[in-house]
């Protein structure tokens, strides 16, 4: 399981070293697509395979599933890590994700997400301004 969040730098080949704590458990090749609020999604391989065979599923005739399923399987791609736990994430998703120098890593049970440091800073604050309207949502639920 992955929690916590943790600060990276992206150096200046493009890599980005994943948190140690993560490393095995992520295994040598991950998949990193496009998230969702402007972030990078990082999944181990068996979870990809596992969500992609949901993706695969959904039905087609709805315009927004199409453009979720879209934005989730033509946007990813497998990299390996190299020895130091560092992967090499494409331009394309630094772009959509407007990562610069500075990242966060963020573990979210299943998957990691890839954030920009300023962008991470205002989604959590304005979440953080929420967390009422957030637990009672949850709470009708059942789940908090």
């Amino acid at each position: 399981m992955f929690i916590g969040e943790y600060s990276h730098s992206i150096d200046t080949k493009k890599r980005l070293a994943l948190p140690s704590k993560f490393r095995k458990e992520l295994g040598k090749t991950v998949v990193v697509t496009r998230g969702l609020d402007k972030c990078l999604f990082v999944y181990p391989m068996a979870a990809w395979k596992e969500l992609a065979e949901k993706l695969g599923t959904m039905p087609i005739g709805e315009s927004g599933t199409r453009s979720f399923v879209r934005l989730m399987l033509a946007g990813a791609t497998d990299v390996s890590g190299d020895a130091q736990g560092r992967i090499l994430i494409p331009d394309y998703l630094k772009e959509y994700a407007g990562l610069k120098k500075e990242v966060i890593v963020a573990g979210l049970f299943n998957k990691l997400e890839i954030w920009d440091e300023k962008s991470w800073s205002k989604y959590k604050e304005l979440a953080e301004k929420n967390t009422d309207e957030i637990a009672e949502n949850l709470g009708k639920l059942g789940i908090y």
